[in-house]
């Protein structure tokens, strides 16, 4: 459903209130950072510290109540000031997107698929009481800060490259008490992400322990606000540390298999002959919004429902680890892998279970077909191997 800003909570622009104002890309201001003050690191480099490197700029817009959004502002990159009594300091009022900016094969800038993230955002703003915006003029904004610190920090002489765009809305009213903030702050940012893609042998899942679960029917799972993220750190610690890579987080005494971390997961299975004997890639469904909705993850099934139909059925459903266990016992797995915009589409070569490894298929150490074929799509796509609709071309002129 397409949302028009007079129907937001928080946002809205006419009738008897006319001086409230919408978000709206058209007004941003331009202040440029010295171009010769920062040289761009290469990735290795790039990615080697404690810190994540941004691009010169950023894009950041204030709202309140009383006057609906700010004037946008492209300006230097730089620190925000907040009060210790910040509404998102203490009551979680912080959501966020994460996408990437290509650099293609064939020379061009590329997003790809912005406005599922704009459209996202919004959801998960009107989630946790932020402010209601038109997904349109957030993609704008974004195109925006791409426009500007593309050619330097994503040039053309480094074709197969992308950089990590963070878009994030924070509560700024400095009150304390539990109530939805009436003062905002919208910012992006441009940045450097190492590739998490590339790791050799696959990536190893321990699921979760049996006190944790990462979200529940009737929360927030399905949006992307950060007090998803914090309180799953300490189970993903504790794996890293046991030698895995993620945490396959189970849900409700049945053990429903849902997310691989903060991607989303899929299994390649041969059904059961009682039911067919099908091959099937299944994954989670977002019906119960328990998951997140991931670009990644819808990309992946309508890719695998358009391409290879008549080959390999797609399955949304609750699945059970125990489902799991059974069809590795039964010699039924394929493959599997995690898909995210971090992570892209990364193989899995082992479930850890209460003490039983789930060994799962690799091709000389590599993904599986499925996989492979999967993720090839995507990049072809993405780096403009491919023109397709969903790879969004930013004009640099």
């Amino acid at each position: 459903m397409e949302h028009k800003i007079a129907d937001l909570p928080n946002g809205k622009t006419n009738g008897a209130h006319p001086e409230i104002h919408e978000l709206d890309a058209s007004k941003l201001t331009i202040t440029l950072a010295d171009p010769s003050a920062r040289a761009v690191p290469d990735e290795i480099t790039a990615n080697s510290g404690n810190e994540t490197i941004c691009t010169d700029h950023m894009i950041s817009c204030t709202w309140s109540h009383t006057s609906g959004w700010a004037t946008p502002e492209l300006k230097p990159l730089g620190p925000i000031s907040l009060h210790p009594t910040a509404s998102v300091l203490h009551y979680a009022t912080e959501c966020f997107e994460g996408l990437k900016a290509f650099r293609g094969f064939d020379g061009k800038l590329r997003l790809f698929r912005p406005n599922l993230n704009a459209n996202r955002m919004l959801m998960s703003t009107l989630r946790i009481s932020l402010p209601g915006f038109n997904p349109a003029e957030l993609e704008k904004l974004i195109a925006a800060l791409v426009r500007v610190d593309g050619a330097k920090w994503l040039p053309a002489s480094r074709p197969g490259s992308f950089l990590y765009l963070r878009p994030a809305i924070i509560g700024t009213q400095a009150q304390l008490g539990v109530q939805a903030p009436k003062e905002a702050l919208l910012f992006i940012t441009l940045s450097f992400m190492p590739r998490l893609d590339a790791a050799v042998g696959g990536m190893k899942l321990h699921t979760n322990p049996e006190d944790m679960v990462r979200a529940w029917v009737g929360g927030f799972g399905y949006a992307k606000v950060g007090a998803n993220y914090g309180p799953s750190l300490l189970a993903t610690a504790e794996a890293k540390e046991r030698g895995f890579g993620q945490i396959l987080w189970l849900y409700g005494p049945e053990g429903y298999c849902t997310e691989a971390g903060a991607s989303n997961f899929f299994l390649v299975w041969r059904a059961k002959e009682s039911e067919g004997g099908k091959l099937q890639i299944i994954t989670a469904p977002l019906d119960d919004k328990l998951i997140l909705d991931g670009v990644t993850r819808r990309s992946v099934v309508a890719l695998a429902k358009e391409r290879l139909a008549g080959e390999v059925e797609v399955v949304e459903r609750k699945y059970t680890i125990d489902e799991v266990l059974e069809a590795d016992k039964e010699g039924r797995i394929v493959e599997a892998f995690a898909a995210g915009t971090a992570y892209f589409v990364t193989p899995v070569s082992l479930i850890h279970h209460r003490g039983q490894d789930v060994v799962i298929p690799m091709a000389n150490g590599d993904a599986g077909v499925y996989t492979n074929k999967l993720k090839g799509w995507m990049k072809d796509i993405m780096y403009g191997n491919e023109q397709h609709p969903w790879g969004v071309v930013i004009d640099e002129a």
